[in-house]
């Protein structure tokens, strides 16, 4: 799977290390930054990502910031993004099989390595059940397509 990474300065090691589970496993990984841990703005980082996986380009995506909040609000931004913020394995399988989320966003500052690539990889391998959901997510598709064309 091609999955597009992005981070800011907080998440910048967490990326890098989820960056080397991700290719040890086997997947293909485009990093839109942050390079280093030098202060950054997330929503530079977040609006690339979030468009890779957009159009198709990516997957789905994995960000990272200090709490996940800054990039789960950015990436929402993006027409057809369905970012989740999660913190275990639950609310990450949760958030494919019933939200079918393309993205996914991470507290670095708050998940230890075993915990993040467990998530991580919970995320990846579940599938979405679509089903009952699938009302409930084109509820939010159609205003999303609505809220655009009233600009």
């Amino acid at each position: 799977m091609r999955v597009a990474l992005s981070s800011d300065h907080r998440g910048f090691q967490a990326k890098e290390r989820v960056k080397a589970h991700l290719t040890s496993t086997g997947h293909e990984v485009s990093d839109f930054g942050c390079d280093s841990a030098a202060s950054c703005d997330y929503p530079d980082h977040a609006l690339a990502g979030a468009q890779s996986v957009a159009s198709g380009k990516c997957e789905r995506g994995i960000f990272f910031c200090g709490t996940g909040i800054g990039m789960s609000m950015t990436a929402n931004k993006v027409h057809g993004i369905r970012a989740a913020l999660c913190h275990d394995e639950v609310t990450a399988e949760m958030s494919r099989r019933h939200n079918n989320a393309n993205v996914l966003c991470l507290p670095a500052d708050m998940l230890g390595d075993e915990v993040l690539y467990r998530v991580v990889d919970t995320w990846l391998r579940t599938d979405y059940e679509g089903g009952r959901h699938e009302r409930r997510l084109q509820k939010i598709a159609d205003f999303e397509r609505q809220s655009r064309t009233q600009k």
